[in-house]
């Protein structure tokens, strides 16, 4: 069968209907772009999502360790993602690549591939023994000075783990 206009508009116009009625699913398709990219980035941009859909005016660049489908953030307890979903804002955006300190980069992260996310703090001891070494395998060259503040946060609760889960897996 030839492609003509018609049928090419047709499915066209097909995609964006079904991408409309099934939003997760647009998501999907386009999650494994974003997925690649976290293997490769050492940042997330990241953004908690308010009333409305609305991005939080708090976002920040930050160190992220992908594990086991996850995306995992080890961040002061007082921080605003942690204070985030304390609040019950468990939906966040990430957006995968470097572009500098996020006040600087003049929103060109938002052209980086990204994630809608589910998140929420992780205080299983056991998971932050398996997830600590993945952080320390992939910021290797500073993880002397930043390993020891992780663990001893996590034990004494100045820090909190964070774990945000992508494609509906929240």
């Amino acid at each position: 069968m030839p492609l003509t206009r018609r049928s090419a508009l047709t499915g066209g116009i097909a995609v964006l209907v079904n991408a409309s009625i099934h939003p997760r699913r647009a998501r999907a398709a386009a999650a494994p772009a974003a997925v690649a990219a976290l293997d490769k980035s050492q940042l997330v941009y990241l953004s908690p999502v308010v009333s409305g859909g609305r991005d939080s005016r708090c976002h920040a660049e930050v160190w992220f360790v992908h594990h086991e489908g996850a995306v995992f953030v080890c961040t002061q307890a007082s921080a605003w993602r942690a204070e985030a979903l304390r609040r019950g804002f468990t939906r966040a955006r990430l957006w995968i690549g470097e572009f500098g300190v996020w006040t600087r980069a003049d929103e060109r992260y938002l052209s980086a591939p990204y994630l809608e996310v589910g998140g929420r703090q992780i205080d299983d001891p056991a998971v932050h023994a398996a997830v600590l070494p993945v952080f320390g395998r992939k910021y290797a060259d500073e993880w002397d000075r930043w390993g020891p503040r992780f663990r001893d946060g996590l034990a004494d609760g100045s820090r909190v783990l964070l774990r945000y889960d992508y494609d509906g897996q929240d």
